[in-house]
């Protein structure tokens, strides 16, 4: 797991996000979350919050997002509690940016499933390509985490990169999709090999075989 820190709080970054605040949009979905939760509750909103606000630094600057102190602060105010509470939640869950991001986040699942099933090739991929961990490559189109399980151990190794899965990898089909993303595409998320479409077996199914073409009803069989 690469190391996290906070970006350090700095007149240009407080000139930067200092004056941070809801689109008119978003401002709208703020609202929405926090109705989600029972008067005196509305703390509990902390977490989509954070992510709300980090999508909007991301739309700003054409990345997955990252979220600035001032942007906790922020927060913070609108929830109407301690910083340090916001920073905390912050910190803990590596779903959330606390310093600048890349076009690209590539997080690398390096748990034993992903291992066995070939994830050292994938780091080393990322490596070849200039990515390194807690660092933007020099193109400002990566950066590079490993983390720990992402729930896709049936389709192991797997990458996510933003917002999508991709699954069932090896060093070329990485390749392949962080090529086609490099050119400005958007590859196909999900399983990439080819003789699969989620994570059914790979090769012929041994039971609800019937299932393979229409849907069968097997109630009336048990």
């Amino acid at each position: 797991m690469a190391d996290r820190y906070i970006e350090p709080d700095t007149p240009e970054l407080r000139a930067r996000w200092g004056n941070f605040a809801w689109t008119e949009a978003n401002a709208a979905k703020a609202k929405e979350i926090v109705a989600r939760y029972p008067e005196g509750r509305q703390r509990s909103a902390v977490m989509p919050l954070l992510d709300l606000a980090q999508r909007q630094v991301g739309a700003e600057l054409n990345t997955q997002g990252w979220l600035p102190i001032p942007v906790m602060e922020y927060i913070a105010a609108y929830l109407d509690m301690p910083i340090i509470r916001v920073v905390e939640v912050a910190s803990f869950y590596t779903m959330y940016n606390i310093a600048p991001i890349g076009r690209f986040h590539v997080q690398v699942c390096g748990t034993t499933p992903c291992m066995l099933r070939g994830s050292d090739d994938l780091l080393a991929t990322c490596k070849s390509r200039g990515m390194k961990k807690g660092h933007i490559s020099e193109d400002g189109l990566w950066s590079f985490t490993e983390v720990e399980c992402m729930g896709n151990c049936a389709s192991a190794p797997m990458v996510q990169i933003n917002d999508d899965n991709y699954e069932d990898l090896t060093s070329d089909r990485l390749n392949a999709v962080l090529d086609a993303l490099a050119r400005g595409e958007t590859p196909k998320a999900g399983t990439q090999d080819p003789a699969r479409h989620t994570v059914e077996p790979v090769g012929e199914p041994t039971n609800l075989v019937a299932m393979m073409s229409e849907n069968h009803d097997y109630r009336s069989e048990w």
